[in-house]
């Protein structure tokens, strides 16, 4: 076991795959020579030459939906979408096509593709550049999606996503990509639908998707100290998601705090809350809590941007207030 960052852990991945199976490419805006914004992918095109490392132009519709195609006749594409505020330029091709295609051909089609793009705020971004759009595809049937929380998760659930016969969306919290994690040498994938339970607790869980995963660990170091012990839940997919890992820690506290990076009305935080509600009821010592991002665009001032998104003290504090019994006041 090696710590790498995981910009590294998504760059061996597909380096892996595209070694292994010739029908992969990668498309995408400066994916070649310029490596990304984030330079994640540099050093591929070097390797693996510009028929397969495809730039391509500033048409987000026009090459998802090249890929669309290329998938459905034999090909494997990755698409590099630059910033998942773009999902919205795509989404005809994502969910009307890709997402569809298999159902509507009776089975005779199928869409092998994998979208890889990024999420979170807090990088001075503003708002445009900054969004958590998750929520979006996990709407639609036919999608799955993934949420790598570390390097470790991000090279074990993209190589999945690549091999799945299905359309893939993987989020990258892009201010983790310098962030390192114990990443194996040896190969390794992770399944879909299997969520990992990082801390065990007793007196309350915590379902945290993504870069919440670290705000969650950090929460429960400092109510560990007032002797509150907290259980994590990182669900690494949410299309599938695992429910049974979920409920049942649930069941063993009594009281869960849903956390996710975006926007709180009518995103992932209500419908892990809702499964919970609806599933473990007769459980639950105090009603399910939800933290998300503010329904708010995402500000460019630091000050307030910084105020938007769910952070430790926040977290730690809503998790006293469940087990004192205090009810949580409208916004």
């Amino acid at each position: 076991m090696r710590e790498i960052t995981l910009s590294k852990a998504v760059n061996e991945a597909i380096a892996e795959e595209m070694r292994r199976d010739p029908t992969i490419i990668l498309m995408g805006e400066d994916v070649a020579e310029a490596g990304t914004p984030f330079k994640v992918l540099s050093g591929l095109v070097e390797e693996f030459g510009p028929e397969r490392i495809l730039d391509t132009p500033i048409s987000e519709p026009g090459f998802t939906g090249i890929a669309v195609g290329a998938a459905m006749t034999g090909m494997r594409p990755i698409v590099d979408l630059m910033f998942g505020d773009f999902l919205f330029l795509v989404m005809d091709q994502l969910c009307n096509q890709a997402a569809k295609t298999h159902y509507m051909s009776g089975g005779k089609l199928s869409v092998p593709m994998v979208l890889r793009t990024n999420m979170g705020a807090t990088r001075r971004s503003a708002a445009q550049h900054s969004q958590s759009l998750h929520a979006l595809v996990a709407h639609i049937p036919g999608l799955k999606v993934a949420m790598p929380s570390s390097a470790y998760e991000a090279k074990g659930l993209l190589k999945t996503a690549i091999r799945d016969n299905n359309p893939v969306v993987i989020f990258e919290d892009k201010l983790m990509y310098q962030d390192k994690a114990g990443v194996p040498e040896e190969e390794y994938l992770i399944p879909f639908g299997e969520a990992k339970v990082l801390r065990e607790g007793r007196d309350i869980t915590f379902v945290a998707t993504s870069s919440m995963r670290q705000v969650a660990e950090k929460a429960a170091e400092t109510l560990s100290a007032e002797g509150i012990e907290a259980e994590i839940i990182d669900p690494r997919t949410i299309v599938p998601l695992d429910e049974a890992t979920i409920l049942a820690s649930v069941r063993k506290t009594g009281r869960a705090i849903v956390v996710d990076e975006g926007h709180q009305s009518f995103g992932v935080t209500a419908e892990i809350a809702a499964r919970i509600a609806e599933k473990a009821f007769y459980y639950l010592d105090a009603p399910v809590g939800r933290m998300g991002a503010m329904d708010v665009p995402v500000p460019f001032s630091p000050a307030l941007e910084d105020l938007t998104v769910p952070t430790p003290e926040r977290l730690a504090e809503r998790a006293r207030a469940t087990l004192r019994g205090e009810p949580v006041h409208a916004a």
